[in-house]
């Protein structure tokens, strides 16, 4: 079932707005989890992440795709399971946008002299909310 069949409901979308942080798990080349709090949104049913070409999550990401977020509250799970495709040109604006409103932060600047940026482009396979997969 694509995540567009999937959606979250009203008060999932509203955390999903207004939170700050995910934690994204990558698969290293080990097998072993690499778990690291990322700014988000959530826009187009796609949960999108900026990052640095070189991140240890973006080589995680171009060997194994798949990958799994939680937001921070426990007391009420948000996890989602999904597929990353890496944009690297042409960022959507509205995720732009989207960055720009919720951090004020521009998502296509790198973080460093000579750096590039990608987006992470996250379709939900698969959500598990309060302990319960859907």
């Amino acid at each position: 079932m694509s995540d567009l069949a999937n959606l979250p409901g009203p008060a999932v979308r509203a955390r999903l707005a207004t939170e700050k942080n995910v934690w994204l798990c990558t698969v290293r080349p080990d097998g072993s989890a690499h778990v690291t709090p990322v700014w988000f949104v959530y826009e187009a049913a796609r949960w999108w992440i900026g990052a640095d070409h070189s991140a240890v999550k973006v080589r995680n990401i171009q060997a194994e795709p798949r990958v799994s977020l939680a937001l921070e509250d426990g007391r009420s799970p948000v996890v989602a399971e999904g597929d990353v495709s890496l944009i690297r040109d042409r960022f959507p604006s509205e995720v732009v946008t989207a960055f720009e409103e919720k951090y004020g932060w521009d998502v296509t600047v790198p973080d460093r002299p000579g750096g590039m940026r990608v987006l992470l482009e996250v379709r939900v396979r698969r959500w598990l909310l309060a302990g319960t997969a859907q």
